[in-house]
């Protein structure tokens, strides 16, 4: 589920006016936050992470981790926030923040 750049670069915009729904910190990913991420990409599709993690090998290690247990891709990483999505055909649209962003600027 490669993303284009194009998608990637909308969904940058989308996700510049996110706040973090996510927040890894010193413990990593326990079942807990990999059962919130799941929740939050099925509900929203596109999330922002914080990793609160004081090392940058430690945040890519743990990004890495995440990515590969939720299924998700990362749209893009900078310093401790990084930017997931992974569709879900079902999404519900009132929480969706990509068909909420849309509908919003009419690009639907």
């Amino acid at each position: 589920m490669s993303l284009s750049q194009a998608q990637k670069k909308a969904f940058r915009s989308i996700g510049h006016h996110l706040d973090p729904v996510v927040t890894v910190a010193e413990s990593g990913a326990s079942e807990g936050v990999i059962a919130e991420l799941d929740r939050a990409l099925r509900d929203h599709e596109l999330i922002k992470v914080k990793l609160a993690l004081p090392d940058r090998d430690d945040r890519a290690a743990m990004l890495d981790e995440l990515v590969e247990a939720s299924g998700a891709e990362l749209v893009q990483k900078i310093g401790k926030m990084a930017l997931l999505y992974r569709h879900n055909p079902r999404v519900n649209p009132k929480l969706s923040n990509i068909t909420r962003f849309e509908e919003h600027h009419g690009r639907r």
